[in-house]
């Protein structure tokens, strides 16, 4: 049978409401030429949901790359935890991970020289477990208080709106526990060629417990399967990820839709919580890495992401990772950084996403039943409780308490305070800075230098110099003198002196 001659197979557009749409080229007005009619109401609708499409972006982490995909485990680890998405070889989780830059908003070019955001959202059958790390295995301060006024110093200055070298330094020089991660950052490893090809690192010191209540604190790190691949020449890299700012996501689009799924073998350092007391450096200080010969890398399994979003907003931009997510067996550690973010990111997702963020698509668990008391707010998606009771203890029949603790108790060692931590016979800012420059083949050390200089040669005050240049001599004074030399001879190069 012919279909009519008015037979159109695409669907029809709609109003908010449902509604069919008439005419979405013309607005209503009074006669051909007469104003416009607040009447139309699919007029209003698209100028006030127009208005209202952008949400606050993160204030860090702005420029985002996600894809989805599964995590299987490889290697029996029930002898150290009791996390049941871990629980038997051959095991598969839904997962969904974004990589990001941290000091860029959202436009800029996701290929330049920035730390890169390593978060993994695995949808467990106990609810989400976030794992939200970076791609270093270390960062720049220890303490959270310090958190904004150091972002203050990567983002854009109060009068010139850009980043300025006076800040960057300024406050590297004031703070000597930067001069690892600096090292870091300006290595080749702190500019990959795409998020396919670089390592990622749980960063913090985590606990896992087993069935015994046997407790172990823990380091992740993502190895990467395609190898590393790093930026040599600056210049061209800045070139290129101008003509195209979202290289790096159409680097892993292509790779996901050619059939060339990027993946990461997941692999831990375990330490005795015993150990801990008497190691040699404090294991809960975000600046400093546990050495592979004092604690190995143990395997757990492969994350392979095999799907690419299909709206960026939807997943992507609405994806909220929170550090607090933890399932049963999984739990924190006294490392005061992730204290601090246990707090700041879902308090941020709050302004950004409203207090129902955690009700998106994107962020809902999908193996695990939410069952809890919360109930309306803005954005309240769900059936909101329906008809059951809001509050608890109840006698009808809501949920109750497992009385089991969802991961180890983290023990107090005195009184409430402002302290500095606990200096342990070798804790130094400046050793595995060191470690690091003598780790690195002679080319590898003179871009370092070469890119830490041109960055200090822009200071306007000779004191941050000195004081920076100081660092990285405590830190190897073969690294300090090549960077002063360096620096000199940019400054004279460039009239400053």
């Amino acid at each position: 049978m012919a279909e009519p001659a008015n037979f159109n197979p695409r669907p029809t557009l709609t109003s908010e409401a449902g509604a069919p749409v008439t005419d979405n080229q013309n607005s209503q007005t009074a006669g051909p030429n007469g104003p416009v009619l607040l009447q139309d109401q699919h007029l209003t609708q698209k100028l006030a949901h127009f208005n209202r499409e952008e949400i606050p972006e993160r204030i860090v982490h702005a420029v985002g790359i996600a894809a989805g995909g599964t995590f299987e485990v490889t290697h029996d680890v029930t002898a150290y935890t009791t996390a049941r998405f871990l629980a038997e070889v051959g095991k598969r989780t839904e997962v969904f991970t974004r990589f990001s830059t941290v000091a860029g908003s959202r436009g800029a070019p996701d290929s330049v020289r920035d730390p890169r955001g390593f978060a993994v959202k695995f949808y467990t059958e106990d609810g989400n477990y976030d794992l939200v790390g970076n791609n270093t295995p270390v960062f720049f301060i220890r303490d959270p208080l310090k958190f904004p006024d150091f972002i203050h110093t990567q983002k854009a200055d109060p009068r010139t709106n850009r980043q300025e070298p006076d800040n960057v330094w300024d406050f590297f020089s004031l703070s000597p526990e930067l001069t690892h991660q600096f090292t870091w950052l300006h290595g080749d490893r702190g500019r990959p060629t795409s998020v396919r090809h670089m390592d990622g690192f749980g960063s913090h010191t985590f606990s896992w417990v087993n069935d015994a209540g046997e407790g172990h604190w823990v380091k992740y790190h993502w190895k990467c399967n395609q190898g590393i691949e790093s930026v040599v020449d600056d210049e061209a890299a800045d070139a290129a990820g101008g003509a195209d700012p979202t290289m790096h996501l159409q680097d892993l689009r292509r790779a996901i839709e050619d059939g060339d799924p990027p993946s990461w073998t997941l692999k831990m350092q375990l330490m005795g919580f015993a150990d801990a007391q008497d190691y040699r450096f404090n294991p809960f200080d975000l600046t400093k890495v546990w050495p592979h010969g004092d604690y190995p890398l143990h395997e757990v399994g492969v994350m392979t992401l095999d799907r690419f979003p299909e709206n960026f907003f939807a997943e992507t931009e609405q994806s909220a990772f929170d550090p607090a997510n933890f399932v049963p067996g999984i739990g924190p550690s006294p490392d005061k950084m992730l204290q601090g973010r246990l707090f700041a990111y879902a308090d941020a997702h709050r302004y950004r996403l409203t207090g129902n963020s955690h009700q998106l698509p994107v962020n809902a668990p999908k193996a695990g039943e939410v069952c809890n008391y919360q109930r309306n707010g803005t954005m309240a998606g769900r059936d909101n409780g329906g008809r059951t009771k809001n509050y608890e203890p109840n006698s009808f029949d809501g949920p109750v308490q497992t009385d089991r603790p969802l991961y180890a108790p983290i023990p107090s060692d005195g009184p409430s305070g402002s302290y500095e931590p606990d200096q342990h016979g070798s804790d130094d800012d400046f050793v595995q800075a060191g470690n690091l420059f003598r780790l690195m083949p002679p080319d590898e050390q003179e871009r370092l230098v070469n890119r830490i200089a041109g960055g200090l040669a822009q200071v306007s005050k000779h004191d941050i110099v000195e004081r920076s240049v100081a660092h990285f001599s405590a830190a190897d004074p073969a690294y300090g003198s090549r960077v002063a030399t360096r620096v000199a001879e940019l400054r004279a190069a460039s009239g400053r002196g």
